[in-house]
């Protein structure tokens, strides 16, 4: 495998909004906004934080909530949630994340370093060591072949200078015989700090990450932070980029570093002044691959909006339909026919099936 390092770290993302805004290709035409209905199956789970999420079939979802070392089955048909393997199992720990490929689950466990792979109906199948080649990385996706999909972040090294290079996606098969670089992701976005003594290069916070998924023919598709586009590349290393996305340049405000801040307890609270802070929000938030394969973005918004916007994507990166969800919820997973959200409230996490409505229009 060639080495993981790759290209320094990117200058800020206001700067280079505005030059691709002037000189860069032209952004997609944007079809019509349609409304998501508010939905009528809800599930209530008793954490704090929102958890992961993917797709098993049906109304059944698996979830993950790492803060709460918790792994469990949501079915939406009876309206419960199962531990994963039964309330006293012991095949995982500390499960980090998660991703299915049709019925099966993929649970990352950082406490035993390893994934452990799981049938819908909760049968464990498999377990998967990480592998030691990779710096202990867990799978993020596999292909139809059965090849495993990685992401590598480099080591972040002395006053963390290793987080100007770049992460790669690494291919391997379920023997880990070889492991192949298929493409590089954008450093994060950071900036030197002085601590005490010392300067870090730390992350900028509220900035953005190139996200990524895997088709089942072993394309990857990666949504490019920097230039707001997807690009994919196929089993044989050929790359190709969609068009631009047209989406407005947020800036982040003092609503928005408030309410990040109000996150932390009182008594570990930073102070403002103490943090790198982003100067504008990134495109999107989260990525997700779709049964149909179309990809869903979920863009970012300023912490006062009170609707957020999901794009819709086909394969190649072009722009199908603009979503609109009023409220705080989060993109969690798409499924076949309904997507799912998570919303923070008094009680937990408030979970919510939405059905997909059929497109209104098709875009010219």
């Amino acid at each position: 495998m060639s080495s993981l390092r790759g290209p320094r770290a990117h200058g800020d993302l206001a700067a280079l909004a505005l030059i691709l805004a002037a000189c860069g290709q032209a952004p997609a035409k944007s079809p019509p906004f349609e409304v998501l209905s508010l939905p009528a199956d809800t599930i209530v789970a008793p954490w704090t934080n929102i958890p992961g999420a993917a797709w098993l079939g049906g109304g059944r979802w698996v979830l993950v909530a790492g803060d709460f070392d918790a792994a469990v089955i949501a079915d939406f048909g009876t309206k419960t949630l199962t531990p994963l393997g039964g309330a006293k199992q012991q095949a995982y720990l500390h499960p980090a994340s998660v991703f299915s490929v049709g019925d099966t689950a993929y649970i990352a466990d950082w406490g035993k370093r390893r994934t452990t792979v799981w049938l819908g109906d909760g049968r464990l199948i498999d377990s998967i060591p990480a592998p030691d080649a990779l710096r202990g990385s867990a799978p993020k996706g596999r292909d139809g072949a059965g090849q495993l999909y990685f992401e590598v972040r480099p080591p972040p090294g002395r006053g963390g200078s290793g987080n100007r290079d770049s992460a790669a996606i690494v291919r391997a098969p379920r023997d880990f015989a070889r492991y192949d670089s298929v493409a590089r992701l954008a450093p994060v976005d950071g900036r030197e700090m002085q601590r005490g003594e010392t300067t870090r290069f730390e992350r900028q916070v509220l900035s953005g990450d190139d996200l990524w998924g895997v088709w089942r023919d072993g394309t990857v598709w990666i949504a490019r932070i920097l230039h707001n586009q997807i690009e994919s590349v196929a089993p044989g290393g050929r790359a190709a980029k969609g068009p631009r996305l047209p989406d407005p340049v947020f800036e982040v405000t003092q609503a928005d570093r408030l309410r990040y801040l109000q996150q932390f307890p009182s008594d570990i609270r930073p102070k403002e002044t103490d943090l790198p802070w982003a100067l504008i929000h990134p495109p999107f938030v989260a990525a997700f691959g779709a049964p149909d394969e179309t990809i869903w973005l979920e863009k970012s918004k300023p912490v006062l909006d009170t609707v957020r916007s999901i794009q819709v994507l086909d394969r190649r990166g072009d722009l199908l339909r603009i979503l609109r969800m009023p409220g705080e919820a989060r993109l969690l997973g798409v499924g076949a026919d309904a997507a799912l959200f998570g919303e923070q409230f008094e009680k937990g996490v408030r979970l919510m099936l939405v059905r997909i409505p059929a497109p209104a229009s098709t875009p010219q």
